[in-house]
């Protein structure tokens, strides 16, 4: 069931595939435990994708809204980040989390996503009584297996509440597929030509279901293509724009610099795991 296994000299992370059943709806779901107590900084990147996150441990987590850093609360739900975001961890954490797919988040809210952009909310606020006895039972349950056992039985028994919309939500998931292979405003337009509905129409769709409008998707999933290669260190970062889609260098740094805060260089020069765990890749 583990698919991947890291260890850096401040963590422990795991990342899990789900059960077959909740795997067209669920990304991954994500180990994390600190083997320290001391406290640290760091940035969140935009990923297209939303999430929910148990904090299990003793610590607790901070994010920055304005000039204020704020506790979050013991079950996050994460909607979409659309621009860097510090955060805080404050002693020896614990999380248990889960990554949507960016349009499977929609199959289990009443809402519409767009609501959450930017913002780290009480997910049992969302979700009602139940989670909390789930986060109890969490709590209560040594076994990590056992654990994601019981967050899978969760979601499946809420995947009912919106079945009446899911042609709708399977379309846009067909539509981020088309986006994902191209990193061309023209892949909008001609996704629209394609299904013959308006541009206009795409967007309200896309943006109802996934929280973000296509273009922004597509800017997203192009930056974290360029932060996966600047990771890798396998081009030099003059190589990277054009690997990346991008029209030119200049682009290139401008844009990362929107979702990350950092120009290219100062990134590499001072990358840390944690923003990748958070955010996604």
């Amino acid at each position: 069931m583990i698919g991947l296994y890291l260890i850096f000299v401040i963590m422990v992370f795991k990342e899990i595939l789900p059960g077959q059943r909740l795997q067209p709806y669920i990304k991954c779901f994500y180990f994390y435990e600190s083997d320290s107590d001391r406290s640290y900084d760091d940035i969140v990147f935009p990923s297209g994708t939303m999430e929910v996150i148990f904090n299990l441990g003793a610590g607790n987590w901070k994010s920055k809204k304005g000039d204020t850093f704020y506790t979050t609360p013991p079950v996050e739900l994460w909607g979409q980040i659309t621009k860097p975001l510090a955060i805080q961890s404050v002693g020896r954490n614990i999380m248990l989390g889960f990554r949507f797919y960016p349009h499977s988040a929609a199959y289990f809210f009443d809402e519409n996503v767009a609501e959450f952009n930017n913002e780290i909310v009480d997910a049992r606020q969302v979700f009602g009584p139940k989670l909390q006895t789930l986060y109890s039972r969490l709590l209560e349950t040594p076994d990590l297996n056992a654990k994601v056992a019981m967050i899978e039985d969760y979601l499946w028994s809420r995947l009912s509440v919106t079945e009446k919309k899911h042609s709708k939500i399977k379309f846009i998931g067909d539509i981020i597929g088309n986006l994902k292979k191209s990193y061309s405003d023209d892949n909008i337009l001609s996704i629209s030509n394609r299904h013959n509905i308006s541009s206009r129409h795409l967007n309200t769709l896309f943006s109802q279901y996934t929280g973000i409008p296509p273009k922004l998707f597509y800017k997203i999933n192009r930056f974290q293509h360029s932060l996966n290669l600047v990771n890798a260190a396998e081009e030099k970062l003059t190589n990277v724009a054009y690997s990346a889609g991008y029209f030119d260098q200049a682009h290139f740094i401008k844009e990362f610099k929107l979702f990350t805060g950092l120009t290219p260089n100062a990134f590499a020069a001072q990358a840390s795991p944690i923003n990748q765990i958070l955010a996604g890749s």
